[in-house]
Formats: structure tokens, sequence, C-alpha cells
């Protein structure tokens, strides 16, 4: 046996013990019963109306979630292509920098922010402007969900248009193309796998953020997150919450797949 190969024992064990073989209960769990019969059930639980509710929620969610991260994602990427070498490390240090807080502060510390006597309505108050009642509202959630995953939708688009030649843009605006031609006709269409990749990573995991439902919707909005969550802590009906995770997992294998298919070169660690 090669001598390098023994490196990947502890990796190969790792994922043994907390990949595959927590995979395989739940696809245990979710293909049978309480009384450890075969069933569907479970899987087409999905189609019940209030899973299928809450899925449809979370997938609208999720896309308007993703389409603001695209949005404020492609200017600050722009502007920091322009930047030196030291304004972009500060930069991405910057975008990093609040990943390294515990998640649950950052929520309760925005919580605070959009309450109705929090810093919002108090700048608002200042200016004239009337109060705003955010908190325990879906819009709450999808400024909590757009903060925490807006990092990773600029480090993927990033990725890819760090690498397109200078030249080529240089060359397109001599040849009279203004500011908008140049990011439809050049930037977008050669930073498509980045864009992939970013939504990827922000799309997916946007659909089962129940702790960011709990926190900034006060529990008022379920996504399909929360159905599951449920499931396993408060009915503990191991089985049904087992088939909606399996549904979940497929539809991301489906998005990692199409992904992959476009470039699977790009992620975070490309950055650094």
């Amino acid at each position: 046996m090669n001598k390098r190969s023994l490196w990947s024992g502890p990796y190969i064990l790792w994922m043994i013990g907390f990949t595959v073989i927590p995979f395989c209960m739940i696809l245990h769990y979710a293909l049978t019963d309480r009384d450890g019969a075969f069933t569907f059930r479970n899987l087409l639980a999905m189609f019940e109306p209030v899973h299928l509710k809450a899925m449809t929620v979370s997938v609208e969610v999720a896309f308007f979630c993703t389409v603001i991260c695209i949005l404020l994602a492609y200017p600050l990427v722009i502007a920091m292509k322009r930047l030196g070498l030291f304004g972009k490390s500060y930069t991405i240090l910057v975008l990093i920098l609040p990943m390294w807080i515990n998640f649950i502060l950052r929520l309760l510390a925005l919580q605070m922010i959009l309450s109705n006597n929090g810093v919002l309505n108090h700048i608002f108050s200042i200016l004239g402007l009337p109060p705003h009642e955010l908190a325990n509202t879906r819009t709450a959630m999808m400024i909590g969900i757009v903060y925490d995953y807006l990092p990773y939708m600029i480090v993927s688009i990033y990725n890819s248009v760090a690498d397109i030649d200078d030249d080529i843009i240089e060359a397109a605006r001599d040849l009279g193309a203004g500011s908008l031609t140049v990011f439809f006709r050049i930037i977008l269409p050669l930073s498509v796998p980045g864009l992939l990749s970013g939504i990827v990573m922000v799309f997916v995991p946007s659909m089962t953020s129940f702790v960011t439902a709990n926190i900034m919707a006060g529990g008022k909005i379920q996504l399909i997150g929360n159905i599951i969550e449920q499931e396993f802590i408060t009915t503990m009906d191991w089985h049904l919450g087992s088939g909606l995770s399996v549904i979940l997992m497929i539809f991301v294998l489906l998005s990692m797949a199409f992904t992959s298919r476009n470039d699977p070169d790009y992620g975070m660690s490309k950055i650094w």
C-alpha cells in the first residue's frame, strides 16, 4: 500500500462516521414508518398542503434573497477589481470579519437594530421620518438571510471577475463600449461560473435557515427548515423529518450537479 494513502485514513474515518453513517440513518428513517415497515409516505409528505406551502415560501424567500445578494455583490466586486492589492485584501477582510462572530450573536444584534425601538428607527426619528415596524416580519428575516450569506456571493463572483483580463475591458472601452455594455457583454458572461457557484451557496441554505426565521421573524414564518426542526424536536417524528430532509438533500445534489457542469473549480477556497 502506498504510504501516502495512509494520510487519507483520518479523513475517510471522519467521512464514514459523520457523513455516511448519519446519511444512511436518515435514509432508513425516511423509508420506514414507526413500525419499521417500508414506505414512501414520508417522502410523499412533501406534497401535503402544509409542507408544500412551507416549501413554496422557502423557495420564494430564497429566490428574492439570492437576487438581492447578486444585485449587491456585482457593484462591490467591480469596485474591488479596480482597487490595489492592499485595498482588495482590506475589503475581503471586512467582508469575512463578521463571520468570525457567532452566528446567533450577529442575528441578535441585527434584531436589535431593526426592532421598533432600535437604532434604525432612532435614526429615522432624527431625520424626521416615520418609524418602520420591521421586527418579526418577513422583511426582517430576508435582511437577516442576506446579511448572513452575502459574503459567499461576493467571494464567489469575485473569484470569476478577478480572472478577467483588464486588457479585454480596456479594449472594449477603446471601441466605444459604455459601462453597461462592458458589464452585460463582458463581465457578466465571463463571471457566470462564479455566479452559479454563489447562487448555490446562497439559495440552498436560505431555504432552510430556520434559526434566522425563528429569530428575525419571531417564528411567524414557517420555512421548510422550521418544519423539519419541529418534526425532529417537537413532535419527535424522525421518520417524517427524515423524509422531508431527503427531499431537500436531493434538491441540493441537483443544484450542485448543475453548477459542476459549468465549472466545478470555483469556491471560497480559491480566494486564498
